[in-house]
């Protein structure tokens, strides 16, 4: 089948969107970088249609207020395959994979969601009745997966300062997208990277989640700014640029150590500005962090003489609370403790919720801005 042309919107910093359809309907958007070698033509997806799963459902842990989802198909997952049956690599004659054309990065709908494909309020009378123990509802919004690179193996830290900032770029669109659609009152990008991580696939990827409720982590950090001042963040801020645990800092955004950092490597990245998500971020502040934040993640990997395993969380306002005083921010976090050593999370910390912390903040901040030191200027390499 030959190639067809898409029809193209551009974005900050000259990044090029491209929607299409894949053969069971779900949404692809490539994000093509400035000046790329791509052409306009992107192949269809030819695979034969397979019916969506159904939307996984909810059910209220009435002790805690959480909401846990049970999405029993996301057991079939590939694990760790091999590079020529890489799922999230361009389509092969052999390889018949998620994304059916080359690509600079790409955003799909996930195959196994624990959230959508539904999208409307479903169940949502369910949520406000008190009085029922067994409370339960469907678990509408979606999950998408971000593409950072066409390569088999990497992650975001590997790649180019122009492909962190078409990545920067594609965070904001589907921020934008996704906060907009019915039900959905969060948006997560995150990126898990390291099999002690739980990583299933190699290829350099993220994820986004867009839930249909407040995050237990979101409603906690609420609790805490009605409760300490609508400034909290900025005075947290302010704090820490004063302090010993600075890492990294720019014009723009300041990466520290929090005071009471409970993984052994645990870094905040905050813009100087109260920005609520990605959308908010203004071209300077854009075009800081890509280099920035690939500065923080080559330090993180140069610690040890092997890559570090993280969670890379962007902790963003909900959608319609919070806007105001909930500035976004990245939380990394490693349970590396050391180059063969790593945090496990057992009675106290799994049971009850109840940290005790190995390394102290400003030990693993020195740490920290050692290794960083040790590594070129991205911004040189590309």
């Amino acid at each position: 089948m030959s190639p067809d042309p898409l029809p193209a919107t551009t974005l900050g910093a000259g990044v090029v969107k491209r929607s299409t359809r894949l053969s069971d309907g779900r949404e692809l958007i490539y994000y093509d970088d400035p000046g790329t070698r791509l052409g306009p033509e992107r192949r269809a997806d030819a695979r034969p249609v397979v019916e969506r799963p159904v939307t996984a459902a909810m059910r209220r842990d009435v002790l805690s207020g959480d909401w846990i989802t049970f999405a029993t198909g996301r057991q079939n997952r590939v694990l760790m395959p091999s590079s020529d049956a890489d799922p999230l690599a361009p389509q092969s004659p052999t390889n018949p994979s998620e994304v059916p054309s080359h690509y600079d990065v790409a955003v799909f709908e996930n195959r196994s969601p624990a959230f959508g494909p539904a999208l409307a309020a479903v169940g949502v009378d369910e949520l406000h009745d008190e009085t029922v123990l067994d409370r339960s509802r469907t678990s509408v919004g979606r999950c998408e997966v971000v593409c950072f690179s066409p390569e088999h193996t990497g992650s975001f830290g590997t790649q180019s300062v122009t492909r962190a900032r078409t990545v920067i770029e594609a965070w904001a669109d589907r921020t934008a997208a996704l906060s907009a659609l019915p039900g959905v009152e969060q948006v997560f990008p995150f990126e898990n990277r390291g099999e002690a991580i739980g990583v299933t696939l190699p290829h350099p990827h993220g994820q986004i989640y867009a839930y249909p409720y407040v995050t237990p982590r979101t409603q906690t950090l609420l609790r805490s700014i009605a409760a300490d001042g609508d400034d909290l963040m900025t005075r947290v801020l302010e704090s820490e640029q004063a302090g010993e645990r600075v890492v990294l800092r720019g014009e723009h955004w300041t990466a520290f150590v929090a005071f009471a950092a409970r993984w052994p490597l645990e870094v905040q990245l905050m813009p100087h500005r109260h920005v609520p998500d990605f959308t908010a971020l203004n071209d300077p502040e854009r075009d800081e962090l890509a280099p920035l934040y690939l500065r923080l993640l080559r330090g993180v990997d140069a610690l040890y003489d092997s890559p570090t395993p993280y969670i890379a969380a962007w902790h963003q306002a909900p959608v319609g609370v919070g806007r105001d005083v909930v500035r976004m921010r990245l939380e990394l976090t490693s349970p590396r403790r050391a180059a063969d050593k790593l945090k496990f999370l057992a009675g106290s910390e799994a049971a009850m919720g109840a940290w005790t912390a190995e390394i102290l903040p400003e030990v693993a901040a020195q740490r920290l801005r050692t290794a960083i030191e040790s590594v070129p200027d991205p911004r040189e390499l590309s």
